[in-house]
């Protein structure tokens, strides 16, 4: 069957955060949300599919050099790149064909403009999930079956040699899950109690705000901790988040570390955890660590260096890459260096998602490192079309616990155009519910989510909407929101 691209095309509105989320070097008060539409054929049938994601500035390059406009303004130049790519392709016998001709054009391209590959992937990213949410549609199947009857195309061996002889089925679920835990972030700037909380912050929008309020209200017990790099603050506000926890959480609570890449080399972040382990407070805390994300700047993370002190180390805790994980293959090469595994977020690419979760599974059998990790962390998704397909591919490839941070830093879909909410709620009332206010909120009950609808529809959302009711990417300003 011969699969043709139609048309490609994005539009954009802009999202305003109910409070400051930080991260890293940033701090997001509000950023723009792109939607991708991409419409194709496959033999007879024909249908369109959405994408969408946040402009977040900072994540992709990290540059503390560059401001806000010009991180927005990179994005989505590699957006509308990835698009013209689309509308140009040759038609491919798959879903992979075509991702990869896009995908490998792209990253020449990006290469040429000096783009690191986590950003010009990006936008083959969006255009690669529209391709799979169109394809769906066309045939008829779900994210879920197509990936389990390899009906999308998927070549493992093309992103991992070790993998030729494989398919996706040989490593991942029978069935996708149906539920799937919330690991709640704890941003560098947000309120551990409401009585830290002053008068003029306090937020009236029915939503909890401090961390103590949000475990209460949505009964938590994961939870993800950024570090600012700074090791004394860091080792003050863990020690306070760990009273936190120990008083309001329940008795067997976990949480990971998320290093922001705010360590220049191992030796420093070693000598961070030599101190962390050491402090009588925290001592006890430790012992629910599951892992440390992307403490070392990606410049420093997969070095000769790197790999040199992990080895001289065995007794580190387990480290994930994230940021790192910028080109197709990186997961080898971190397993390689002494990582014990890397992050899935859907902007870094499904299909290599796929990849690296076959990978981790391979290497727990072949390698017997029963320690080894595929995560999956955030970049602050909402609905009503990111979210879904990203809990859809976490259910698919069976990751029991996930990084959720749209709900807390944005108001439900509050946002959104109410038909668009009304819908939502519709397709999935296992997944939203609709708040005391009147706006579609995640329904998180005892610190979990619903997969079922998501996992369900063609690619996790199952409605249709149209996005040219806001402004074509073409058109957007140039002026970027305030981060």
């Amino acid at each position: 069957m011969s699969i043709q691209i139609e048309d490609a095309r994005a539009f954009a509105l802009t999202l305003r955060a109910r409070m400051p989320f930080r991260y890293g070097i940033a701090q997001m008060v509000e950023a723009p949300h792109v939607f991708a539409q991409v419409t194709l054929s496959a033999g007879a049938a024909r249908a369109t599919g959405l994408a969408a994601d946040h402009l977040p500035p900072k994540w992709f390059t990290k540059n503390p050099a560059s401001s806000p406009a010009d991180d927005i303004a990179e994005m989505v130049a590699v957006i509308q790149r990835a698009l013209r790519l689309a509308r140009l392709a040759q038609p491919g016998r798959t879903v992979f064909d075509l991702w990869q001709q896009i995908y490998h054009d792209q990253r020449a391209w990006g290469d040429a403009q000096s783009y690191p590959p986590l950003l010009s992937g990006f936008g083959a990213s969006l255009v690669e999930r529209a391709l799979i949410d169109a394809y769906c549609k066309a045939t008829g199947v779900t994210f879920a079956e197509s990936v389990r009857a390899n009906a999308l195309g998927i070549r493992l061996g093309d992103i991992y040699p070790e993998l030729s002889h494989n398919q996706p089925a040989d490593f991942l679920p029978a069935q996708p899950l149906a539920q799937i835990t919330v690991r709640h972030t704890v941003g560098l700037s947000d309120p551990l109690t409401d009585a830290e909380i002053p008068d003029t912050e306090r937020l009236d929008d029915g939503l909890p705000q401090s961390l103590a309020a949000c475990i209460r209200t949505y009964g938590l017990t994961h939870f993800k901790l950024k570090l600012c790099g700074e090791p004394a603050q860091d080792l003050d506000r863990l020690a306070r988040i760990a009273a936190t926890l120990n008083t309001d959480a329940p008795a067997g609570y976990a949480f990971t570390l998320d290093g922001n890449e705010m360590y220049q080399d191992a030796a420093q972040f070693r000598e961070f955890w030599r101190a962390l382990a050491a402090n009588a407070r925290l001592a006890p805390f430790l012992r629910r660590l599951l892992f440390v994300e992307q403490p070392l700047h990606r410049n420093a993370a997969l070095t000769d260096e790197a790999r040199a002190a992990f080895s001289a180390w065995p007794d580190r805790p387990p480290l994930i890459i994230d940021e790192s994980d910028g080109a197709l293959d990186t997961l080898a090469l971190a397993l390689d260096c002494g990582y014990h595994g890397t992050s899935h977020k859907n902007c870094k690419g499904v299909f290599k998602g796929v990849a690296n979760a076959c990978l981790i599974e391979h290497r727990r059998r072949t390698a017997a490192r029963a320690n080894l990790v595929i995560s999956a962390e955030d970049l602050s998704n909402v609905g009503p079309v990111a979210l879904l397909q990203d809990l859809a591919v976490v259910a698919t490839l069976g990751i029991p616990h996930a990084e959720r941070n749209g709900h807390h830093y944005f108001a439900g879909l509050s946002m959104l155009p109410a038909q668009i909410q009304s819908a939502v709620l519709q397709a999935h009332p296992d997944l939203y519910r609709r708040h005391e206010r009147g706006f579609p909120t995640l329904d998180i009950q005892g610190g979990q989510i619903s997969a079922r609808t998501v996992t369900r529809a063609p690619f996790g959302a199952d409605f249709s909407f149209d996005p040219a009711e806001f402004s074509p990417l073409d058109d957007w300003p140039s002026a970027a929101p305030g981060a």
